[in-house]
């Protein structure tokens, strides 16, 4: 186990939810873990190390003397950045784009463009290795990381729950939240109206990972985490891709309003969730395809229409979505 604060983490279990180790997404040398304040990712604390065996995971102290990131604006800027897996080709080759402070952003692109590589490096669970990361035109590897992931909440596809109570599960990155907050955090993940349904309400325990609440519920509840964290700048790393068509768009209309005011990415694997996107990166093989906006990229004709066309076609021709998982009667 490895024990963060007041909360005891099953290693193990963490790296079955990221890693999937055995099963070719991550060798376990690209398998870093963090308890960030909305969810598993990267290590488990900034400075701390573990040894998986023989394979070494990446390991980047933070710099003598380096003072925290107060980030107030929210804004970031990817210049020239590259990196490549150890062993493998470049997985972002030469990549450069600005975010203003509170737009909404989406990022998209065929498996393996490198869309997930963009927040692993934003986290700093890797460095770049030419170019540089910025928010707040500050250089990420110069503040603490400590401080730097408490400006950044992610709510990842599959959102890692304790068999623990909802009160719990929403507050863990923030365990001095106070009711009123906690309750606010709920009411804008529009998951307050659930808790209040329940006989024990935040008391309710949700299960092993979350097993006794809905997709669309963990989703919420992962949400609703990040919020309270209150950053200034939230991830969303296909947040709704496991969901079904139904449940998406609820939760999506949570997201939306979680995104207001603040400066917002979203890994996106369907084009519809992003299509109102201040502004869309297209990625393929590691290098920005196109840029633009929904409308700016349909007119184009490049490869955000072709993949905004295949999802149309499968759309109608009705192919099969993931269902999401059954609830358990809490």
């Amino acid at each position: 186990f490895a024990r963060v604060g007041a909360a005891a983490i099953d290693v193990g279990l963490v790296l079955g939810e990221l890693g999937q180790i055995g099963e070719g997404t991550f060798t376990s040398g690209e398998c870093p873990i963090m308890l960030t304040s909305s969810g598993f990712y990267g290590n488990v604390k900034a400075n701390a190390k573990f040894d998986w065996g023989n394979a070494p995971m990446p390991y980047y102290p933070d710099v003598p003397g380096a003072p925290p990131l107060l980030a107030k604006q929210g804004a970031i800027a990817f210049e020239g950045v590259s990196f490549a897996y150890e062993g493998r080709a470049p997985s972002l080759s030469e990549v450069s784009f600005a975010i203003e402070p509170g737009q909404f952003i989406g990022v998209v692109g065929p498996s393996g463009a490198g869309k997930s590589t963009l927040v692993k490096l934003l986290f700093r669970f890797y460095d770049a290795e030419k170019g540089r990361i910025t928010i707040d035109d500050i250089d990420i590897r110069t503040v603490t990381q400590d401080s730097l992931r408490t400006a950044l909440s992610l709510v990842p596809q599959d959102v890692s729950l304790f068999n623990d109570s909802l009160r719990v599960n929403v507050a863990y990155g923030c365990p001095g939240a106070s009711e009123d907050a906690i309750r606010a955090a709920l009411e804008k993940a529009q998951l307050a109206a659930f808790v209040d349904r329940l006989p024990l309400g935040l008391d309710t325990v949700v299960g092993e990972r979350g097993l006794k609440l809905s997709g669309g519920e963990r989703q919420r509840v992962g949400l609703a985490r990040a919020i309270l964290n209150d950053p200034c700048i939230l991830v969303l790393d296909e947040a709704t891709s496991s969901l079904d068509s139904a449940t998406e768009e609820e939760v999506q209309h949570a997201l939306m309003a979680a995104a207001r005011g603040r400066t917002t990415i979203s890994i996106a694997h369907r084009l519809s969730t992003i299509a109102g996107a201040d502004h869309i990166i297209v990625l393929d093989a590691g290098k920005i395809a196109e840029t633009g906006t929904h409308a700016d990229l349909i007119t184009r004709g490049g490869l955000y229409a072709r993949l905004w066309q295949k999802q149309r076609v499968e759309s109608e021709k009705g192919m099969p979505v993931m269902p999401s998982p059954q609830p358990v009667s809490v």
